[in-house]
């Protein structure tokens, strides 16, 4: 299972932390064989928003380090649970490394179309840009 980030089911949300939903895409063989839209629950934007900042920084000045943000990518991480691979269009590192550790393959890239973005994925062409998409 594929979770992509998005705002309207079919573009690739460009900031993680801003996207209402989750697309989930089952593939199985090379093919798409199911697709679901998934209200997220936690983020800036999600129904029951919880205060999201950014202050805790690493020595290199990137944002979403500390317990406190450690603790909500762990939510964060758990509503996709049962997917193994995590596209958006950027993210903090911070968030990264933490979906990272929670064992997704995290692929930050400058696709929009959702659809383009998954089967790139399934032919082995979707290139990780995630030196240049994090922050």
């Amino acid at each position: 299972k594929v979770a992509i980030v998005t705002t309207d089911g079919n573009t690739v949300s460009q900031h993680f932390g801003r996207s209402p939903y989750f697309k989930i895409m089952t593939i199985d063989n090379g093919q798409i064989i199911d697709e679901e839209l998934r209200e997220r629950r936690t983020g800036h934007f999600a129904r029951n928003n919880q205060e999201h900042e950014h202050s805790h920084h690493n020595s290199e000045g990137k944002h979403g380090y500390g317990a406190d943000a450690d603790a909500k990518h762990r939510t964060m991480a758990e509503e996709i649970s049962d997917c193994q691979v995590l596209i958006a269009g950027g993210m903090g590192s911070g968030a990264y490394q933490s979906f990272f550790n929670a064992g997704l393959n995290v692929i930050l890239t400058d696709y929009r179309n959702i659809n383009d973005a998954v089967n790139a994925l399934i032919k082995g062409e979707l290139k990780n840009l995630a030196a240049s998409r994090t922050d």
